[in-house]
């Protein structure tokens, strides 16, 4: 528009009224136009200040990034963005990079490298782990209403427990800070059916083999029509006495131990996880029985309301807890990429 202005015969100041700009502006687009044409069109900016970090340099930033400190003679387990922009000015390696912790925070939300928690895995040794999680998923898959769970949950002590809820805001609900474990310790001896969806269990004082049988026998009551039964349960020594073998023969019970370090393919892990969440959390009973009538209230809440979607949702954040192999299907192998 200058330009064509000026090439019209109007004059600079008449230029500037007419693109509401300033007048030095405007002679300064006009003498660029008379001495280089119309390229003055793309003035080419320069870049600005060179840069100080090449791609090079970047990747070294992350690779280092993304490397325990202990590996590079560092005597700390994690980086700090402190740390990590020292080591990297002050190495004794081959290369060295000068970069801010503003910078270096830049370059790695670039790269999609985030601050996390470390977690952990285990790794099953048990030479028949795939036979055992094949005859889990077997028994779960073609006789769901024979198949019962059993695990002790626990200890459970009397002391308050922290939890959540709604309250005022910066109101929080107060319990008092107590943290010896009065009146002993207890353990829950669960029992699920799979077939009903029912979940049951006494509290006992210790885990035994005496206390394991008299829960098979309840599940075995459950079912007494003398047709054979499926208990899944872990490889706790109580579990595994010679009495409760013996039993187990003579009442047609079938008991299916998981695997070493898989837990999680025992159905009832993921019932454990409403029980703790909304009948321990947030809780500060005076003693033992008392502590018990409140778990055997939660126990016919929920079996009358099995399918509540609050029971649901926190079924599925503790088997997503605590399956330590998920999207694999019980009993096959894990598949190699090609």
């Amino acid at each position: 528009m200058v330009i064509m202005a000026s090439a019209s015969g109007n004059t600079v100041p008449a230029i500037a009224r007419l693109v509401q700009g300033d007048e030095d502006a405007i002679r300064g687009v006009i003498h660029r136009f008379n001495e280089m044409g119309l390229a003055c069109l793309d003035p080419q900016w320069a870049g600005g200040r060179p840069r100080l970090i090449s791609p090079d340099d970047e990747n070294f930033i992350i690779a280092t990034a993304t490397t325990r400190p202990e590996t590079l003679d560092q005597p700390f387990t994690r980086w700090s963005l402190r740390k990590l922009s020292a080591y990297l000015t002050r190495n004794h390696g081959t290369r060295r990079v000068q970069v801010g912790r503003e910078r270096l925070r830049q370059f790695l939300r670039k790269h999609d490298i985030t601050f996390q928690r470390t977690k952990t895995w285990k790794e099953s040794n048990d030479p028949d782990r795939d036979t055992k999680l094949a005859r889990i998923e077997r028994v779960s898959s073609n006789f769901p209403d024979r198949v019962f769970a059993f695990d002790e949950f626990g200890p459970l002590t009397i002391r308050p427990h922290l939890g959540a809820g709604w309250m005022k805001k910066s109101h929080p609900d107060r319990l008092p800070a107590n943290y010896h474990k009065l009146c002993g310790v207890r353990q829950f001896h669960g029992c699920y059916s799979m077939g009903d969806d029912t979940l049951w269990g006494v509290v006992r004082a210790r885990k035994s083999a005496v206390n394991t049988l008299a829960a098979l026998k309840s599940i075995r009551a459950a079912r007494s029509d003398g047709a054979p039964i499926y208990v899944i349960l872990d490889n706790l020594s109580a579990h595994k006495g010679t009495a409760i073998r013996v039993w187990a023969t003579r009442n047609n019970v079938e008991l299916c131990f998981t695997p070493t370090y898989c837990s999680w393919a025992n159905p009832i892990e993921a019932h454990f996880g409403p029980l703790k969440t909304f009948a321990v959390a947030g809780s500060n009973h005076p003693n033992h029985t008392v502590a018990t009538r409140a778990l055997q209230s939660y126990l016919r809440w929920r079996n009358a309301n099995a399918r509540h979607p609050d029971v649901l949702a926190a079924q599925r954040r503790e088997r997503a807890r605590v399956r330590s192999e998920r999207h694999h299907r019980w009993g096959q192998r894990v598949p190699h990429a090609a």
